[in-house]
């Protein structure tokens, strides 16, 4: 019998099935628990404005930049605000940061400080938003290195193999929370008649055979020929290697979420195009790593070209790197390839 086949029939919602987990870890005070529940209630209510922004007027720009450089729309305030307002007074949180905003984000001083450290990003592809594409958020959870205080950058600026849970919410078609602990990764699909996650998707593991490559091909003349001669062997068909199709939706935790179902990999190269992004587009600390965190729990591995994704040691708290993730052999081949197209040069 399969995992799936083992939960049909069963009504296990998010809290339930979080709560069975920490049941495994006698250890356990429950402060992660009361973490992740906050974060599935976040989604709630983010989905709640996602679902019906046209009527709730909250299409469009903020009339604002972010720190990134980039414009913010609406939701993304409100999503920053909701995640930061649910966790800043649980005392589950030394210190908080997110794509949004410039420095680390401290707990007001009227609330007492926790173990954990939350990073985030709190609606990716809101570019998309206005063309009604699926968008999500981004978080990934760490403890604390500090043991005075109330937490410092060097709380956040951990490498990726330190996480103790990440995950995404995917505001789509339906709206589904996926995260792991460690423990293998589970999805969960939001039931709006009854307001509450329940388990769906139990064990997600990488399909054996990839589908799908993900990346903005608009962008091929600006990448390094290593990364050109990838995307030519993605392409490739051979007996052992069926090339694979192109699908790209423009909005990681989308493609993300689909290569995970189906197989694949997703690549956003550094690119000559942009002089500013010369180390590529996507951060570190809220996008890559955490789903670097998801992808080898889901039996994939995730790249910066040359080394494990989980492994670099954040300098910057936006700080940005190229990202391959997916299927390991797919990933492992770009590093291959990226590799013998520098080592030619050098030559």
């Amino acid at each position: 019998m399969t995992d799936a086949q083992s939960y049909m029939g069963k009504l296990i919602t998010i809290d339930r099935y979080i709560l069975e987990q920490q049941q495994s870890h006698p250890e356990a005070t429950g402060t992660l628990t009361n973490l992740l529940y906050d974060l599935a209630l976040a989604a709630k209510i983010i989905a709640s404005k996602t679902t019906r922004a046209g009527l709730a007027e909250i299409l469009g720009s903020a009339g604002e930049e972010n720190v990134q450089g980039e414009e913010v729309q609406k939701l993304d305030a409100f999503a920053q605000r909701t995640i930061f307002r649910l966790n800043d007074h649980t005392g589950r949180l030394a210190v908080m940061a997110s794509e949004e905003v410039e420095d680390v984000i401290p707990i007001p001083e009227r609330f007492s400080v926790g173990p954990y450290v939350l990073v985030f990003d709190p609606l990716d592809g809101s570019s998309n938003i206005d063309m009604n594409v699926s968008i999500g958020t981004v978080f990934g959870i760490y403890r604390r290195k500090t043991t005075t205080g109330r937490g410092a950058l060097e709380d956040v600026l951990q490498p990726g193999r330190a996480l103790v849970a990440a995950g995404y919410i995917l505001y789509g078609a339906s709206t589904m929370m996926v995260y792991s602990t460690g423990q293998g990764v589970h999805g969960f699909t939001l039931d709006p008649a009854i307001g509450e996650f329940l388990l769906s998707h139990p064990h997600l593991m990488l399909p054996a055979k990839p589908k799908y490559y993900s990346v903005n091909q608009g962008y091929q003349p600006y990448w390094a020929p290593g990364v050109q001669a990838y995307t030519a062997w993605l392409q490739h068909d051979t007996p052992e290697k069926p090339g694979l199709s192109l699908r790209y939706i423009g909005s990681l935790v989308a493609d993300f979420h689909r290569n995970l179902l189906a197989g694949g990999v997703f690549y956003y190269p550094a690119d000559h195009k942009d002089p500013q992004k010369p180390g590529g587009k996507l951060r570190l600390v809220y996008e890559a790593n955490p789903l670097a965190f998801l992808i080898e729990q889901a039996g994939g591995y995730a790249s910066d070209g040359a080394r494990a994704i989980l492994d670099i040691q954040p300098e910057q708290l936006h700080q940005r790197v190229p990202l391959f993730i997916g299927n390991r052999i797919l990933v492992e081949q770009a590093e291959m390839l990226l590799h013998q197209q520098d080592a030619t040069v050098a030559a």
